[in-house]
């Protein structure tokens, strides 16, 4: 169930060095997401049972990743339709791609010959096609899916990966999200495209074991994640391959780590997709 109102923390950040540090401290915390507003990080956060107790072991946290510490951390509850307004604010139907077009449920897209329209309810669940990265990974994604692949979408938010999946062709898709709020968000979601009879949402961590138990490699996996998140699961997403890695939530800072954890694990870059700060990349095993 999505609550009715969240904790809202935002933290400065004191310099880019610690952006990606303090990026996945926030996740660690709870939030399904995280924004960046110059050098601003604001995440969501479920209403914890002691709010003041949450905000001071969430500083105590935050500090400890930063040398020296004394961050400055900023906390308000904001609620849940407050959230949804801003977000229908300005929202309409957007094509990324050739061949994909994504709209709120109340856009009037007009779609030609080929395309597919993926609607998404904003929602606490990041993923409405209004970020760089999830634009980047769609537009990756429309060169390589084919009819008939088995996909597996790591951390699938609000399931708009997913959808898009199916809709240009796959026989099926994986879902894997570790918020519960978020994964409830991209099941209504799934319902809304009519796509849930393809798609498994399975709230759940994706790790090296959580791979390797995968019965078959996957035709495509999905990763719009952070990169520190990326970095160490490298070798056991190539193993849970069979086709085509599309990495995403890569700063362009960060794309030439990426690319040697990835050359590491034995892929090849062999497309990649900038949209303003943002970096995506297609892989394929070096020997395909």
């Amino acid at each position: 169930m999505v609550p009715e109102r969240w904790l809202v923390l935002t933290v400065r950040v004191p310099s880019d060095e610690f952006l990606d540090d303090l990026t996945e401290g926030l996740i660690a915390l709870g939030g399904s997401a995280v924004q960046e507003d110059d050098d601003l990080l604001t995440t969501y956060v479920p209403p914890p049972a002691d709010a003041d107790a949450f905000v001071k072991a969430a500083a105590d946290a935050l500090d400890a990743r930063v040398p020296g510490g004394g961050l400055e951390i900023l906390w308000r509850w904001e609620a849940n339709e407050d959230w949804s307004r801003k977000w229908r604010e300005g929202l309409n139907p957007r094509r990324v791609g050739e061949h994909v077009i994504v709209t709120p449920p109340w856009g009037e897209p007009e779609p030609g010959p080929g395309d597919v329209v993926v609607v998404v309810e904003p929602s606490m669940a990041f993923g409405t096609g209004e970020h760089e990265t999830t634009r980047g990974v769609l537009r990756l994604l429309q060169t390589v899916l084919r009819p008939g692949d088995r996909v597996l979408d790591v951390g699938a938010g609000s399931g708009i990966l997913s959808i898009a999946a199916v809709l240009l062709g796959a026989a099926s898709t994986l879902a894997v999200e570790v918020d519960e709020a978020a994964a409830d968000s991209g099941r209504e979601n799934l319902a809304r495209n009519g796509v849930e009879h393809a798609v498994t949402m399975q709230c759940a961590r994706v790790d090296p074991a959580f791979l390797r138990a995968q019965p078959e490699p996957f035709d495509v996996v999905l990763a719009n994640v952070l990169a520190g998140v990326l970095c160490p699961l490298m070798p056991a997403l190539a193993a849970a391959l069979s086709g085509s890695l599309i990495l995403g939530g890569i700063l362009e800072t960060e794309a030439d780590t990426v690319l040697q954890a990835a050359s590491g694990a034995g892929l090849r870059l062999m497309r990649d997709d900038r949209e303003g700060e943002w970096w995506s990349g297609l892989f394929q095993h070096a020997g395909a």
